[in-house]
């Protein structure tokens, strides 16, 4: 049995709204613990909006342009989601993969840190700071986000990637609380921006991904 046997791979076309993903996400994760359905990873789009983490500070968010603000229920702080911007929601059982939370996180960075690189991009952890990053003109620059939850072992949200968002929305708040780098995407340092590049390069690595998280979808 292959790794990625008992994990959905979804993705959605147009523009997903976010209470709709949330109620979606929570139910799977409710199945998925109870084990009447598989895991998922599901790849999206949103229309802007701004979520707030368990650690939003409401002096960050500023919303000029008057968007929705969603309490996300995952760790984090407030963050921006859009059109052009790739999200991945990840519901795995860490119940049957080793409930170590923090090598979850480690892998999601990884894997999606090996996707961009299949396009070129080198990006990076930065131990001082979340996200994903990368350097360019402009110096040091947050290209992607982690923000997670685990509940009874069953994880929920997952990343978010810049391909082509319109950047000034991020100005709405203090981007997961860091004010002093700012924020990118491919289509600003030129890289290929295509969400279907993005995806296949997601997919290409996702064995490596679930190998590293550890474990098996396989009940016992």
């Amino acid at each position: 049995m292959t790794l990625t046997a008992g994990v959905e791979w979804r993705t959605s076309s147009g523009l997903t709204p976010y209470p709709e993903a949330l109620a979606e996400m929570e139910r799977r994760a409710e199945a998925v613990q109870a084990g009447t359905a598989p895991e998922l990873v599901w790849l999206l789009e949103h229309p802007p909006l701004y979520t707030a983490g368990t650690s939003a500070d409401p002096a960050e968010l500023f919303n000029p342009q008057g968007f929705p603000v969603y309490a996300a229920g995952r760790g984090g702080r407030y963050t921006y989601h859009g059109p052009g911007q790739r999200v991945g929601y990840v519901v795995l059982d860490l119940d049957k993969r080793g409930r170590d939370v923090r090598n979850f996180v480690h892998a999601l960075e990884g894997w999606v840190i090996a996707a961009l690189a299949e396009l070129g991009v080198e990006a990076y952890r930065d131990p001082a700071r979340i996200g994903i990053w990368v350097d360019h003109e402009k110096g040091q620059a947050k290209i992607g986000a982690i923000g997670v939850r685990v509940r009874r072992w069953v994880t929920m949200h997952g990343f978010s990637v810049n391909l082509r968002p319109e950047l000034s929305h991020f100005s709405g708040i203090v981007p997961c609380g860091i004010a002093e780098f700012p924020v990118t995407s491919l289509g600003e340092i030129g890289a290929c921006e295509r969400h279907e590049r993005f995806d296949l390069a997601l997919r290409l690595g996702i064995d490596s991904f679930l190998l590293a998280v550890g474990g098996s979808s396989e009940k016992a």
